[in-house]
């Protein structure tokens, strides 16, 4: 190799170097893959190469260019580093935790770092693992709210609920977000009159899984609530005017109903639940928001809101009755589920982070707004590790 070749090479790796710390990622590829064409098998070019693939998001190629590098020259900790994340966001769950500890093995003791190998571990059902890598992480640096909050989420899912309070109370003295954290403290709490969740909470919990939901839903989670509802709704053979849909989510209530009402509209805090409600061509119309506002938001009487394992994200009903009964037309009908409260509860928030509710607080509610009960009966809404989650299943028509 002549010298000129080798100055060449210098010279594109170290000004990928300038755009990779500018920021300039695409730049750097460009230099990096200069020099790699030059030097062919350098494991600095590799490395650097392979951790910039990485961060544009190319993981397959990452990884190849980072399995190249750390073959020439394994105790190169970004490139183990950059690996792990690589391989975690293609689920290469065991490759990456691997990876993961290796890289801080090698000295690479970052935050970011310890909470992935965290979740490799927990996605291989090693929640000891998965609980140490957090506790190794607040060992370096105990005042990482992020670290403090995934260590919570993971003790609240084991049933550790006391160590994780302490968790979430730490990760607000450390700056956590405040409301979406005091709503998991409160759910570890089991208050007696838990508070309504963030305004946040539901639209930032939905987006993440809408690709995926209804498939979740029916196929693993066996959900039966919209059918449950509707289905006396549908034996009736009688036409609906409008149809309101709370919380329609990818619209599996507006497909049922659709067929036999003259309008559904639909509204859910979740933007891209709403895109995928809007493309089932079941509703004439799906607003982005909270529930209220879209019941608020017209005086056109509806004959029949239904909302379907809505509730459970809501929490307190006194508001969300109220708003139904203004908006149902007279005799109109409000069918709903919600999850089975614990004998001698009203209103609950379990640890599951759902709102559960009673049968007794909902003939108060009933009562209290002028609705008629016709059927409040007892029946399975999904399934949780095989076993039937309970719920309510309520027809209720609102007084003439």
């Amino acid at each position: 190799m002549s010298d000129d070749t080798t100055e060449r090479a210098k010279a594109h790796f170290f000004a990928g170097n300038a755009h990779f710390e500018a920021g300039r990622l695409d730049a750097a590829r460009a230099d990096y893959e200069a020099a790699q064409a030059l030097v062919p098998g350098r494991p600095s070019v590799l490395a650097n190469l392979g951790v910039t693939l990485c961060r544009l998001g190319q993981w397959d190629a990452a990884i190849e260019r980072l399995d190249a590098a750390l073959l020439a020259d394994p105790t190169h900790r970004d490139a183990w580093a950059a690996l792990g994340l690589s391989r975690e966001a293609l689920n290469q769950w065991a490759g990456a935790a691997h990876a993961l500890r290796q890289a801080i093995a090698l000295g690479a003791l970052l935050p970011s770092l310890y909470l992935a190998l965290s979740h490799c571990e927990l996605r291989q059902e090693r929640w000891r693992e998965a609980l140490q890598a957090l506790d190794d992480a607040l060992e370096i640096d105990p005042r990482e709210p992020e670290v403090w909050s995934q260590r919570g989420h993971l003790l609240r899912e084991s049933g550790q609920l006391k160590e994780a309070a302490r968790s979430y109370e730490q990760a607000l003295q450390h700056g956590a977000e405040p409301a979406l954290h005091r709503h998991y403290l409160a759910s570890v709490q089991d208050l007696r009159d838990p508070p309504p969740p963030p305004p946040v909470y539901a639209g930032a919990l939905f987006d993440q899984y809408a690709d995926d939901f209804q498939d979740h839903l029916l196929a693993q989670l066996r959900y039966a609530a919209p059918d449950t509802l509707l289905k006396p709704l549908l034996a009736e053979g009688r036409r609906i005017g409008l149809v309101l849909d709370l919380g329609c989510g990818t619209g599996l209530c507006g497909r049922l109903i659709a067929p036999i009402a003259d309008a559904v509209e639909g509204v859910d805090a979740s933007h891209a639940m709403v895109e995928r409600a809007r493309a089932s061509g079941a509703y004439r119309g799906v607003v982005h928001g909270d529930l209220l506002g879209f019941l608020r938001a017209s005086n056109v009487p509806a004959d029949l809101i239904v909302a379907a394992d809505v509730f459970i994200y809501v929490g307190p009903l006194d508001a969300v009755f109220a708003a139904v009964a203004a908006r149902l037309a007279s005799g109109g009908r409000f069918a709903f589920s919600v999850e089975r409260a614990d004998p001698g509860r009203d209103l609950q928030l379990r640890p599951s982070l759902r709102y559960a509710h009673s049968r007794e607080q909902i003939e108060r509610l009933a009562a209290a707004h002028g609705f008629a009960v016709q059927a409040i009966e007892a029946g399975p809404i999904r399934e949780e590790q095989g076993r039937p989650v309970m719920g309510w299943y309520a027809w209720l028509r609102r007084a003439a």
